[in-house]
């Protein structure tokens, strides 16, 4: 089961988060406060932003991941792909039945 993990303006993750749940590509959105800390343009950069864990499923996540590339608001987003495995079956079961 994939964890898609994605850093995010906080002012766009409540949006994206609902967005992709209401679309039924995720089963579920975590979104956690940070303040990154990067090089851009030449120089370093800091700012708050979020992170979001999102679960979906080994089919949906291609989709996931385009739909969540054309609604991200950077020019080059990170967008990562952790594979978990779930250690409660039902928890697993629901992820399947929430992601079409």
């Amino acid at each position: 089961m994939p964890t898609v993990y994605a850093t995010v303006p906080e002012s766009a993750a409540s949006e994206l988060a609902t967005t992709l749940v209401d679309e039924r590509l995720a089963a579920c959105v975590n979104a956690i406060d940070c303040r990154s800390t990067y090089r851009w343009g030449g120089g370093v950069e800091t700012d708050d932003e979020a992170i979001l864990f999102i679960k979906t499923t080994d089919e949906g996540c291609d989709r996931l991941v385009d739909r969540l590339e054309e609604l991200h608001p950077y020019d080059v987003p990170c967008i990562e792909r952790f594979d978990e495995t779930a250690l409660l079956d039902r928890f697993g079961a629901w992820v399947d039945e929430s992601v079409d």
